[in-house]
């Protein structure tokens, strides 16, 4: 493994998304892309989607995820979860499953293509949260 840090040039311009706008030449500088996707090197690691239940989140089969095992979970991040044997990256929803205080919580795992069910964690499931997804790169071509 490669311990060189290589910075790439920064241009302080936006790329247009719509419409094209003229080329803008200023560089605002280098970036470290382990100094961008890695804020925990101790606690990160990568690895590579398989299926199509995260394309609506920009997860494709082959994407890599930058995941951190030192983030806490919380409802509404994508997590790596293992789950009765089984390792998946899915969004994690917290749900009260009633209105009083001091209610019990349901976990539920959500895909982000309709064509998925949810996963809904029971009471004797192995379930555990590997860690939370921070980025995602993607090879488009």
């Amino acid at each position: 493994m490669r311990n060189t840090v290589t910075k790439l040039k920064l241009y302080s311009t936006y790329v247009e998304a719509g419409f094209p706008s003229p080329a803008d030449s200023y560089l605002e500088g280098a970036i470290d892309l382990n100094e961008l996707l890695i804020k925990n090197p101790a606690a990160t690691f990568l690895v590579r989607a398989k299926g199509e239940s995260m394309i609506g989140a920009g997860i494709f089969e082959g994407s890599i995820l930058v995941v951190d095992r030192s983030l806490e979970i919380r409802s509404g991040l994508i997590c790596i979860a293992y789950v009765n044997g089984d390792f998946t990256v899915k969004r994690f929803v917290k749900r009260n499953t009633n209105r009083n205080v001091g209610s019990e919580s349901r976990i539920e795992l959500h895909a982000e293509n309709e064509s998925y069910s949810p996963i809904v964690i029971k009471a004797g499931d192995h379930f555990e949260v590997w860690g939370v997804v921070r980025s995602v790169i993607t090879k488009t071509l």
